[in-house]
């Protein structure tokens, strides 16, 4: 008889179930060597606390973001990391200024607020103006008449960062658009305690540009609840913010070169910026120090990867991503070899392992490599998982990778003074330190290359 050929799906079947076959165990004593140096002591948590607490925040632009660049690197030099170097960037420079929301009547009380990245400011004087209370955009498209002259509040309930960072960002379009002279959000946050939260906005071409700033979730619900009782709220809202010239930054980058195929790259790392607030522990101080720890202790330890593992320091996530197109365009003819990028970059809690963006036999592969994780219960691999730095990238076919954690308090903190290092414990820093070393180096250690 003659043989058919086997279905398409029944090959792909069976080329994932060959590489996920391929043996994971010769890596195990490495991975057994990374974590328990990681978990040893606190040198992850002391570093995070020494950068935060040494530079505070470091929005884009700003001195403070170039002093602490310029310390990483040298640190880096110093923990003899291959290759370090910053590769420059130009990006987006947002100055805040003074700034107030004051209520006027029925009441006087100062309000607690952060200016919106990207606003503008404020005329001499400020604002002042009745407030309109609405809790979606749908509602603001029903009141449009209302909203002429005032000032709109979008008193808009949590219901997770996705569906409600939209405000945030689409606020003070959707106000101007119905005449507003002014926008205000409820700040976009898990839960409070009289903390605003900041974060990036966008204005649209051919809509007028109007001030857009966050109020606590406190003082928003107080507002809208003056609203339902017939009352009309006033406010004054001064703001000094502007947008200056483009100023010079860069991507921090290091490396441990691969001994066999020193060409073909593991890219990981973090975002160096943060808001101008608190002193960006979470977001993301912590991921650039693990992602840093994870390349020392492979250097520490003397594993010597087949593969380049490449640490970068993103800069400009915040407010351009100037740092992750920087990088694409950079190293556009070698994206080829790019076997993976991973960004840590939702905080550093406890881990229980990562999302993967990639082809099923990629996908084989990181699933063997995450049983290695298991001990310290930072095994498990999903479907999807990037971020927004490396998407630059990713869209261009290097597959993604992020840690998944416990986020459960990160949006508590998110863009405000809050967020400080005290919100993380050695203990989680120390096991993201493990499992991004151990799924890195094993990914640039592995016979073959990852496929694509």
């Amino acid at each position: 008889m003659r043989s058919r050929p086997l279905p398409a799906l029944v090959v792909l079947a069976l080329s994932v179930t060959a590489v996920a076959a391929q043996p994971v165990e010769r890596h195990r004593a490495d991975a057994e060597r990374l974590i328990a140096a990681a978990l040893a002591d606190s040198a992850a948590w002391n570093r995070l606390a020494d950068f935060v607490d040494t530079f505070g925040h470091r929005l884009s632009g700003s001195q403070a973001l170039e002093d602490a660049l310029d310390w990483a690197l040298r640190e880096m030099q110093a923990d003899g990391l291959d290759n370090v170097r910053g590769e420059p960037v130009m990006v987006p420079r947002w100055v805040r200024g003074r700034e107030s929301a004051t209520l006027v009547s029925p009441r006087p009380k100062d309000l607690n607020m952060l200016g919106l990245g990207g606003s503008i400011g404020t005329p001499a004087g400020g604002i002042t103006a009745e407030v309109l209370v609405v809790s979606s955009f749908d509602e603001l498209a029903e009141r449009a008449e209302d909203a002429r002259g005032r000032i709109v509040l979008f008193d808009v309930e949590w219901q997770g960062y996705g569906p409600t960072v939209q405000y945030r960002s689409r606020g003070a379009i959707e106000a101007a658009r119905v005449g507003a002279v002014a926008s205000l959000i409820a700040s976009v946050g898990s839960s409070s305690l009289y903390t605003p939260h900041t974060g990036s906005m966008a204005y649209a071409d051919g809509i007028p540009r109007i001030p857009h700033a966050a109020l606590t979730i406190e003082d928003a619900r107080m507002l809208h609840r003056m609203q339902e009782r017939g009352e009309r709220p006033i406010v004054r809202l001064e703001m000094e913010a502007q947008t200056l010239p483009d100023a010079p930054s860069k991507n921090v980058v290091a490396e441990v070169v691969g001994t066999e195929f020193p060409n073909e790259v593991v890219v990981f790392g973090c975002h160096s910026d943060s808001w101008d607030v608190g002193q960006g522990a979470t977001d993301d101080g912590g991921g650039c120090i693990a992602t840093w720890e994870a390349l020392r202790l492979v250097k520490q330890l003397g594993l010597r990867p087949k593969r380049t593992m490449r640490l970068v320091w993103w800069t400009n996530e915040e407010n351009g991503l100037r740092g992750g197109t920087g990088y694409r365009d950079a190293h556009l003819a070698e994206l080829d070899d790019h076997l993976l990028a991973l960004e840590s970059d939702g905080g550093v809690f406890t881990p229980s392992g990562f999302g993967f963006s990639g082809s099923p036999e990629a996908m084989a592969i990181i699933r063997r490599i995450g049983t290695l994780l298991e001990p310290i219960g930072a095994g498990t691999i999903t479907e999807g998982g990037g971020g927004a730095d490396i998407s630059p990238i990713t869209a261009l076919g290097v597959p993604g990778m992020s840690p998944n954690v416990d986020g459960t308090r990160y949006f508590d903190v998110h863009h405000t003074d809050a967020d400080t290092v005290d919100k993380i414990t050695p203990r989680e820093i120390a096991l993201n330190v493990a499992a991004i070393a151990v799924m890195t180096y094993t990914v640039a250690n592995w016979d073959e290359r990852l496929p694509r």
